[in-house]
């Protein structure tokens, strides 16, 4: 038409003019308000309330110290510090209930509206779940504005940009549409948390739909159930539920007039309009881009499934409705799940398996090595072990009332070949560490070599004067390869966690000592499931995942000594030391020093 591009332009430069003056009599000037890219990440991980914590104990406001530390902490689960300062505010102030300044309304809504849910409330979780989404959407709002702001031009630099002016332009819409794509999962993540809760959005409607159905407003459940089909029109369970209703109303209503929330159409539309752009422009312009699944349907295999009908509700017909998606009880191992193998050796005992231990992938064994074993392992372990080792150093890396050592299979090995220990010792070390994975690989029942990821002699020792009033734990509660997060009752399966770690296996070497017992624990980290009590010989194994949360009691008197050993399935992430203490052993097996006196070799499998 006439003037080309013009009148496009036009109204481009206009709402810029717009949204310039509409800035800075609201926001003051740009240096003001258009922090540096560290600055944003910086309040991203809640650096700032890492500080005022520490201003607040200056101040002594222990409650606002508290709730800082607990702001911080939230996103920051890995940091053992921040963990032990909220333990010692909870001591000295009897507070219990801390606050997090920085949560997210519909996420606490929308986790109050569950909790509601699951006691049965539901009224009160109908309230919850509605605020939530009503939250979620002026959210995503929210979010969609501030993707309009400053973008980086990825793989170019700003002083060489060449790009004529429409590619220009593209690369930049391509940027702010990558990041208005990105809400999804923006909203859907937790702070400090990289993966999102799965499904989350369509979660709000299957619960809703559930929930109106059981106080009686059959309207409200089919237009929740025709909401939720807008993600998954093809559940068979919500399906069902929909046709459902339809027959409760027949005759009162006419199903056809209600439709899905326009909300949900709104969003769901605008996001698949998103994803074809992006796909488009990576196929035409060179975008390197992929399309997230963010709200998968989870099948009849999933963890998440409760029963077809709840079982709190006898009275349900066959036919009535169904739960499609529920929270997670417990996580489910990607593996199937097997135990009660051999256990390869005529001396060792069985003891507990996982039912017994109250949990999954679980077992404790007895004299997987002997006594005069243990004291030869401990007398090693006297002259190698280094405080602080395997933690940069930290003497007490876990709690400030113990003194933390420790040692590697390497480490051991190089001593004993140095003759700064005697040899046959420290290679007793590297056979016993042998004879548990091979324990364990049969006992699970692996179909698969199962490697060392990391093997570490470890001792905790009382620190005296510093026993009174304690009621810290030696190791909080925590998971092997995810970050427990008890509130959200998740395990989030992401850095710094050590995410390939698939089994572990704690063989201890006394019992000379207070306190210390092994723990395992519920998701909450607080309701004990099993309570193992160390001795020479004594070994617990079990599965890495959020399914064995554990910890340690605290040690109150003397000192108690273990080897702690991680293992993985995955050949990519075998312990580096540990490839090189097998290539010592093998040299020192050529120069005839032989193995240790403990017979390393499996009998014939019972």
């Amino acid at each position: 038409g006439a003037g080309g591009d013009l009148p496009f332009f036009g109204s481009v430069l206009r709402r810029a003019d717009c949204v310039r003056r509409c800035e800075e009599p609201r926001l003051g000037a740009v240096s003001r308000h258009r922090a540096a890219e560290e600055v944003r990440a910086d309040f991203q991980r809640r650096v700032p309330y890492s500080y005022l914590q520490r201003a607040y104990i200056q101040l002594n406001k222990l409650e606002e110290a508290a709730n800082a530390a607990h702001t911080f902490f939230m996103a920051n689960p890995e940091h053992m510090e921040i963990q032990q300062d909220l333990e010692n505010y909870k001591t000295t102030s009897g507070k219990v209930s801390l606050i997090d300044r920085e949560a997210r309304q519909h996420m606490e809504d929308y986790s109050a509206g569950v909790r509601h849910y699951d006691k049965e409330e539901y009224e009160l979780a109908i309230e919850f779940l509605e605020r939530a989404l009503k939250g979620y959407y002026s959210e995503d709002e929210d979010c969609q504005v501030m993707c309009e702001g400053p973008q980086r031009f990825e793989e170019h630099e700003y002083l060489d940009y060449k790009a004529g002016l429409y590619e220009a332009i593209a690369d930049h819409y391509m940027q702010v549409l990558a990041c208005k794509h990105d809400c999804v999962r923006e909203l859907a993540t937790r702070s400090g948390r990289i993966s999102p809760i799965e499904n989350f959005l369509p979660l709000h409607y299957d619960y809703l739909q559930f929930a109106y159905y059981r106080v009686g407003d059959y309207v409200k459940a089919l237009e929740c159930a025709k909401s939720y089909l807008l993600f998954h029109p093809d559940d068979e369970d919500v399906l069902e539920n929909a046709g459902y209703y339809e027959g409760l109303l027949e005759g009162t209503v006419d199903p056809a007039t209600i439709k899905p929330r326009k909300e949900a159409k709104t969003l769901l539309r605008r996001h698949k309009l998103e994803s074809h752009l992006l796909q488009v422009a990576a196929a035409g312009l060179g975008y390197a881009y992929t399309e997230p699944n963010l709200w998968p349907k989870l099948g009849c295999s999933s963890s998440l499934l409760l029963p077809s009908v709840p079982s709190s509700i006898s009275s349900e017909p066959e036919d009535g409705p169904r739960l499609s998606l529920t929270k997670k009880p417990m996580p489910k191992p990607d593996r199937e799940l097997k135990e009660g193998g051999p256990l390869l050796y005529s001396d060792v005992k069985f003891v507990y398996n996982s039912q017994q231990l109250n949990g999954t992938q679980r077992v404790l064994l007895d004299n997987v090595i002997s006594e005069e074993q243990c004291r030869e392992l401990h007398r090693v372990a006297s002259g190698i072990m280094l405080a602080g080792d395997g933690y940069r150093g930290k003497t007490s890396p876990h709690t400030p009332n113990e003194r933390f050592e420790g040692a590697t299979v390497l480490k051991a090995l190089k001593y004993g070949y140095e003759g700064r220990v005697p040899l046959k010792s420290a290679r007793l070390f590297y056979d016993i560490s042998e004879k548990a994975r091979r324990i364990v690989e049969s006992y699970f029942r692996l179909n698969s070599t199962l490697y060392f990821s990391y093997t570490h002699l470890v001792c905790r020792t009382a620190l005296s004067g510093q026993q009174e009033r304690r009621n810290d734990l030696s190791h909080p509660i925590h998971a092997d390869n995810c970050l427990l997060d008890p509130e959200a009752n998740e395990c989030w399966k992401e850095p710094p966690a050590y995410t390939f770690r698939d089994y572990s296996a704690l063989l201890y070497m006394n019992a000379d000592f207070e306190g210390g017992e092994f723990i395992f624990t519920e998701m909450d980290a607080k309701t004990v499931t099993a309570s193992i009590k160390p001795k020479c010989g004594r070994m617990i194994s079990f599965s890495s995942g959020g399914e064995n949360p554990h910890g340690v009691k605290a040690v109150t008197k003397g000192q108690r000594c273990a080897v702690a050993l991680w293992f993985t399935l995955d050949p990519l992430y075998r312990e580096l030391e540990r490839i090189q203490a097998d290539e010592v052993v093998a040299m020192l097996d050529q120069e005839h020093l032989g193995p240790s006196e403990m017979n390393i070799n499996p009998k014939d499998e019972l």
